[in-house]
Order: C-alpha cells, then sequence, then structure tokens
C-alpha cells in the first residue's frame, strides 16, 4: 500500500479480494459493540464497508474513543463474512475489514443533528448544518442523481446536434424588472446590472447571429418567494433552435426527455409518445394546464342535463347568463354518501358554498340533485359519463373562467382519495394553443397572455383580421405528473408582426425600442425563424428522486425566507463597500426600529 489515505473506496471490496491487506478512509458512520468486538461501519462517497476490531488488536484502545462521523483511516485483513451474517443489501456485503491500524484524521464535536438514519429535522438545522445534511444516504443520493441528470441531458442535447454556449450573467434589468437581483456598478455610479431570469434575449440573438441549434445548462435568478417547487436560483437546460416550427422543437427535445426519464425511472414507465393537449382542452378536462395525466378522471359538460332541470340552484344560473356551465367531475368507486359527505366538507373548506354529487347504487341515482332533476336527466348523466354502480360525480356551476381552477383541485382530490392514480409512471404531455391575449379586467383592455414575443398563429394577417381574443400563440408547456417542466414558443421574427402584436396590446413602437431595444432592433437585420424551450433541471431531478421539494435536490439552498443560513446570506456589507458603490442604505422605519 503506497498511498496515503485509501488502497480502495468503501464500495469496492468483493469476495475476490479475501486475504488482501487494505487500507479505507473515511468517517465513521455507526459503531456497534457486540460482546467486545467493536463493528465500525466506515462511509465515503462511494458506499460503506463493515469493519471489525477486537481487543487483541493494537488498536483496540483508539477504536473506544471513536465516536460518529470522526474521519479515520484503517488498514486491516479483508476476511469473509459467515453466510449468516452477509449483507446483501451492500455491495460490500460479503467481506468485512479486521482492523490492525487506525488513523484519526479528523475528529468530530457533538452533532447538531446524526447522519445514521434518515430521520426528519427541522429545515432550520437542515439548513445551516447543510454539510452534515449532505452527508445523509438519500439527499448524497440526491445530489449524485443531479450531476448524472445533468451530465445525461448535456450528452443527449450534443448527440441531438446541439452546441452548448455560455451567455453572460451580468446583464440588463429586464422590462419588467421587479424580480430581477440587481447588481450594482462601481464603475458607473447609480446603475445596475441585473442576474438574468433567464438567457431569453441572449439565445434568441444567437440564432439571429447563425449559430443555429444552441443549448446550455443555465443559472437563472428570479427574486422571488421560494415554494417547494420554485427556488430563487435554478437551472434550467435552455434550448433555441433556427428554422424550426413547433413540431420539430417537439421531435427534439421528447427523445431528450424521455430518454434521461427512462434512464434514471428505475423501473418506473415513461410515456412514449407526448400527447399534445390544446389549452383550452386541459382547462375543460383537467381544470388545469399542467395535467396530472396519472389521474383517469376526465371532466365534462353536463350543462343540457341542467337547463330547466327542477334543481333551480343550477337552472336558474343557466337561464339567467348564457356563459354559464355546468362542469361533471366523475369519481369511480366514490359512490358512498361518505365519501360525498368528505368532498363536501373539503369544498367548503376550499372557500367554496359546497360540491353538489350523485352517487349510484342498485342502479339509480342517490342524493339531493337525483331527486330534484329527475330520474330520466339522472340517468343521462350516467350514461354520458360511462359510471356504473358504486360510483359517483360531482358538479360545479358557474362562469368557467371562475370555477375551473378550483374544478380541478376537486378532480386531484377525488382522485388521490379514491386511489385512481397510477403512480409508477411519469406521465408527460405537450400542452398547446395558449391564447395569444386575453381581457384584462383591471384596465379593461385587451393584454398579453403570456409571453409577448411568441408568434401568433395566422401571423399578420390573423392579427389584423381576426377577434384579439380567438386568437391561438406557437407557445406550449410540457408537463410531467402535474408539474410544469418548461414553457416554450416559437418566436415572432418579424419586426411588422411584433409591433402589431404589441400595438394590440396597447404599446406602441416606442415601448419596444426603448425596452426590447437590443433584441427588436437585431430582428430588422434578417432573423431565421426560430424557437425553443428551457426545462427546469431542477424539477426534473426532483421528480426522478421521487421528491416533493428541490430543496431535497440542492446542494445549497436557501430557505423560504431567501437565506443561506450555512454562509448567512444576504448578509450586510461594510460601509466602505457602501462608499465604492455610491450606495446608501435607506431602511423602512420598522427596520430601522423606530
Amino acid at each position: 500500500m503506497t498511498h496515503r489515505y485509501r488502497s480502495h473506496t468503501c464500495a469496492q471490496l468483493k469476495k475476490a479480494d479475501v486475504g488482501q491487506t487494505a487500507r479505507l478512509s473515511g468517517w465513521v458512520h455507526r459503531i456497534r459493540d457486540h460482546g467486545g468486538l467493536l463493528f465500525i461501519d466506515l462511509r465515503d462517497h462511494f458506499g460503506m464497508t463493515q469493519c471489525v476490531v477486537d481487543p487483541d488488536s493494537s488498536a483496540f484502545g483508539l477504536a473506544e474513543t471513536l465516536r460518529a462521523e470522526w474521519v479515520i483511516r484503517v488498514d486491516g485483513e479483508v476476511k469473509a463474512r459467515t453466510p449468516e451474517t452477509v449483507n446483501a443489501n451492500l455491495p460490500t456485503g460479503d467481506i468485512e475489514v479486521f482492523i490492525r491500524e487506525i488513523e484519526v484524521l479528523g475528529s468530530a464535536g457533538e452533532l447538531p443533528m446524526p447522519v445514521f438514519g434518515d430521520q426528519e429535522y427541522p429545515e432550520e438545522t437542515r439548513l445551516r448544518y447543510r454539510f452534515l445534511d449532505l452527508r445523509r444516504e438519500r439527499i448524497h443520493r440526491n445530489i449524485v442523481t443531479r450531476s448524472k441528470v445533468i451530465t445525461s441531458l448535456r450528452r443527449r442535447m450534443v448527440d441531438q446536434g446541439f452546441t452548448e454556449y455560455q451567455t453572460p450573467i451580468l446583464t440588463a434589468s429586464s422590462p419588467e424588472g421587479a424580480r430581477d437581483f440587481l447588481v450594482p456598478s462601481r464603475l458607473h455610479p447609480g446603475k445596475f446590472y441585473a442576474l438574468p431570469q433567464a438567457p431569453q434575449q441572449f439565445k434568441q440573438l444567437m440564432m439571429i447571429a447563425g449559430f443555429d441549434r444552441y443549448f446550455q445548462i443555465a443559472q437563472c435568478f428570479r427574486d422571488e418567494d421560494a415554494r417547494h417547487d420554485r427556488a430563487g436560483e435554478f437551472t434550467q437546460l435552455d434550448i433555441e433552435m433556427s428554422f424550426v416550427e413547433q413540431e420539430d422543437v417537439f421531435q427534439s427535445v421528447e427523445p431528450v426527455l424521455r430518454g434521461v426519464f427512462e434512464e434514471f425511472s428505475n423501473g418506473w414507465r415513461v410515456t412514449d409518445k407526448f400527447p399534445r393537449i390544446p389549452y383550452a382542452d386541459a382547462i375543460r378536462k383537467y381544470g388545469s394546464d399542467k395535467p396530472d395525466l396519472r389521474n383517469p378522471i376526465e371532466m365534462q359538460d353536463v350543462t343540457e342535463h341542467f337547463r330547466d332541470s327542477g334543481f333551480k340552484v343550477f337552472a336558474g344560473q343557466i337561464a339567467n347568463d348564457p356563459k354559464v356551465e355546468v362542469w361533471a367531475i366523475p369519481a369511480p368507486t366514490g359512490g358512498s354518501r361518505a365519501f360525498c359527505d368528505r368532498m363536501n366538507a373539503w369544498a367548503q373548506g376550499e372557500g367554496q358554498p359546497g360540491l353538489g354529487y350523485i352517487f349510484f347504487k342498485d342502479g339509480a341515482g342517490s342524493g339531493p340533485i337525483a331527486k330534484n332533476i329527475g330520474e330520466e336527466r339522472t340517468k343521462a348523466i350516467r350514461e354520458q359519463l360511462g359510471l356504473a354502480d358504486g360510483d359517483a360525480v360531482f358538479f360545479v356551476c358557474g362562469l368557467p373562467s371562475k370555477f375551473y381552477s378550483f374544478a380541478g383541485l376537486a378532480r386531484t382530490r377525488a382522485g388521490q382519495e379514491l386511489n385512481l392514480l397510477d403512480i409508477e409512471q411519469f406521465a408527460f404531455c405537450w400542452i398547446v394553443d395558449f391564447p395569444m391575449f386575453e381581457w384584462n379586467e383591471e384596465e379593461k383592455k385587451v393584454d398579453f397572455s403570456h409571453n409577448p414575443f411568441s408568434m401568433p398563429q395566422g401571423g399578420l394577417d390573423a392579427l389584423e383580421n381576426d377577434d384579439p381574443l380567438t386568437i391561438k400563440a406557437y407557445q406550449y408547456d410540457v408537463v410531467c405528473n402535474g408539474y410544469e417542466l418548461s414553457s416554450g414558443a416559437i418566436r415572432n421574427h418579424r419586426p411588422d408582426i411584433m409591433r402589431k402584436a404589441f400595438a394590440i396590446a396597447g404599446y406602441d413602437e416606442s415601448i419596444l425600442s426603448e425596452k426590447f431595444g437590443g433584441l427588436y432592433r437585431a430582428l430588422q437585420f434578417g432573423a431565421p425563424p426560430h424557437g425553443g424551450i428551457a426545462p427546469g433541471v431542477d424539477r426534473i431531478v426532483m421528480l426522478l428522486c421521487h421528491e416533493s421539494n428541490l430543496r431535497e435536490v440542492t446542494a445549497f439552498p436557501m430557505n423560504q425566507q431567501g437565506e443561506d443560513l450555512l454562509l448567512g446570506a444576504p448578509s450586510e456589507v461594510s460601509p466602505r463597500q457602501l462608499r465604492d458603490l455610491h450606495l446608501r442604505v435607506n431602511l423602512p422605519a420598522e427596520k430601522r426600529g423606530e
């Protein structure tokens, strides 16, 4: 053994190594005293090896002083475990190392949280001592998986003919500006850089510059409140392509996403051909533009069954407003009064007056609604929805634009409560045909629905001749298991179409020149048709690791208040630093203690 610290890692030794002398270094994971024999589970990045020291060993005295998470080096002989002590769950489970010598490389104080086991600990403790938290098996494995996923994404993009380019981290503040992280300039007093919310303008400029198939594993920053599936600093697989239509983007991106999910799915099924679901259909069927397709429930319009019916609560609304609709939320196997009452109570907890229902038994419908609309209408609803005895159906009534979100929540709730979800799969889809414009009720005007730089379907002709609220955009989302992984679009590369789109939303050309000057100017010097997308790496890894919080797949995350508890950011800076940047801190009164 010539290496100072190890001849093998803690995952390498196998039965074939029995009889050899090995040197291992790592952390003391756990110590067990078995009648005089000390068993030390030694852990490193790669795995675990069981080490044994007996009272006859010269190392025994030192071994008795060891504590959890001390870093040690051991030398010893590799021996085969007895058949009854083989651990089939460990790669090194056939052997153990009988220690002859121990060297303490680094001792550890009293631990604020144990590394052994997978107990839940307060987030504040976990983030403050993140270096310990990262030693725990599950999160350590998650971070390794994250690295492997990024490597796989990068390889798959290169194999698809894309080239990786880097774009700036210090850039101009976006026109909206509200969610930018700002960086003061020392050389230009009173001016600020911004950290990019996305490399959007740069990647479009790359297309205009003639680079064609771009990708980047891009760090992005958004100064907004953290959630379980959203963080202020995040990573995305940024993609842009030239001379493409929407379907070309799908054909390039699908194999990458499908491939990486298949590679890391651990046996879960992955959608083979991602279905294309128009936005309007997604809203009406699932109550969401990011549907979880593992849930088989699909809502349907049953307005006509309630028109002029005896259920006056619904019939009156339908008669008074032609835009009112009644949607049905089928609940297979939910046909009991107890379940229906639970759903009704849940709806009231969500701020709704209730959730009307019919449940079916003995060939008939039961419940107040069934009594009010009568047997014939009840039967027609049952036949339309394909329901049977033992099933139920819930109803929401009103203006769909007001209730669709709640209806989607009710669909999700019913699917989960009744265990209808086909869990062990990654169910993908594309949501397409987003509306280009929407009515801004507050300002009483037409405004952009989402991305003002998407190409409108129908181009200039549609903008000049159609009702703006009927125009769709070449804009799309890719969704998996109810999570939006990314939005994307075919970009509006024509200045004349862009001017008209902005004019419809009430913005003249000066707004384009002032707020988007670099991109707008570039588009006037020969821009190719182009489009792209930017799947979120953090959410991809979160799904693949079966986690529900991005902080479980990020090495050094901030807490929900945007604080780094480990290194203490954000922090105050010295008066000299502020002077160099020509800044003065002006705290609100409550922060000044007034």
